[in-house]
């Protein structure tokens, strides 16, 4: 049975930045935890708080979880990464994603079609930039290099070199194209939503992607990062209910009513009859309603609530399949349990 490695998950933030995060996130080292992430939506970007708290630490691995594609250019995002991967001793994972077309055409102004297509092009234009073999050109469509009809504009190579030419890339993605794109183009795959009772979807998506002409990875040495709630009680409908409103947002109250990639992982573990009850709900502004109509099987297929012997036990199909590291959150009394639990 595989050793999980544990990983430190702040999200993004809600009102403000969260309270002691240095402290957690030097406790989360001293535990043995193996990386600690961020992320972005439409307010907090994830870049910042890296580097700020990152800066406190000596050994764990800085990652974000992720980087919003729309947000940055592949210029800007690569010379992020170098940058951080510098100032951390080479410690930096690029995690990133396309994100939604509420959030990239309603925040960023930014066209959102062809998703896949335009990763692609991305993640070549990082690693071409990276390489430092010359000036860097793109003839891709969605983001040229330098820019067509420019008169004045040339192709550069980075002024700096990069510690590693070989930035880790991961892809945050949640549909059978995007993981097999992961697969076959990156380092590894963060997963939102993962349940190990339905991994099998999973397996074959990502076996699509590794047996690709010029993979770059094979499943033996492929990093998947997962996130998973996990709280520590005794109340074990508490807990549930602690996520409940979580989940009814995700499934319920983000993307839109006809095309929502989180809520399409509920419908693909069998709960579609429920995952259209709450969509009507929450778009109808009954969201606690919606939150009380997310069903305990559901969360427990993707979280992990109880006390250690439950935990434990729980945690066992996920030691069997086949994600790596396991991203969760909270104070530092709920991180001494996952160090214990987990890593033992």
């Amino acid at each position: 049975m595989k050793e999980l490695k544990l990983g430190l998950n702040f999200g993004y933030w809600t009102g403000g930045p969260p309270p002691n995060a240095i402290e957690g996130l030097q406790e989360a080292e001293r535990l043995g935890f193996d990386s600690c992430w961020t992320a972005e939506a439409y307010g907090s970007d994830c870049l910042t708080p890296l580097a700020w708290w990152g800066s406190h630490t000596e050994r764990i691995q800085l990652g974000t979880a992720l980087v919003q594609m729309s947000a940055r250019t592949p210029a800007a995002t690569a010379m992020a990464a170098m940058s951080m991967d510098h100032l951390s001793g080479g410690r930096f994972i690029l995690g990133i994603g396309v994100s939604g077309p509420q959030v990239v055409e309603g925040w960023y102004g930014q066209p959102f079609p062809k998703p896949l297509a335009r990763t692609r092009e991305y993640i070549g234009v990082l690693r071409d930039i990276w390489a430092r073999n010359g000036p860097v050109t793109n003839d891709g469509e969605h983001y040229p290099l330098p820019l067509p009809g420019s008169e004045l504009g040339k192709a550069l190579k980075s002024s700096i070199h990069p510690l590693r030419e070989d930035i880790p890339i991961y892809l945050g993605a949640e549909g059978p194209k995007n993981i097999a794109l992961a697969s076959e183009l990156c380092d590894g795959w963060l997963a939102l939503f993962f349940s190990p009772q339905h991994e099998g979807f999973y397996r074959d998506a990502l076996a699509e992607g590794f047996a690709r002409d010029g993979a770059r990875r094979s499943a033996e040495d492929f990093e998947i990062a997962a996130t998973v709630p996990l709280i520590p009680t005794d109340d074990i409908e508490a807990g549930v209910d602690m996520l409940r409103p979580m989940y009814a947002l995700y499934f319920g109250g983000l993307g839109a009513k006809s095309k929502n990639f989180h809520a399409d992982v509920a419908v693909r573990m069998g709960f579609e009859g429920e995952v259209a009850q709450i969509k009507e709900l929450y778009l109808s502004g009954k969201k606690d309603e919606a939150a009380a109509a997310v069903p305990r099987g559901l969360i427990e297929q993707l979280a992990l609530i109880g006390p250690p012997d439950k935990l434990r036990h729980d945690l066992e199909p996920w030691r069997d399949s086949i994600v790596t590291t396991l991203l969760v959150g909270g104070d530092a009394a709920t991180l001494r349990t996952a160090a214990e639990v987990v890593l033992g």
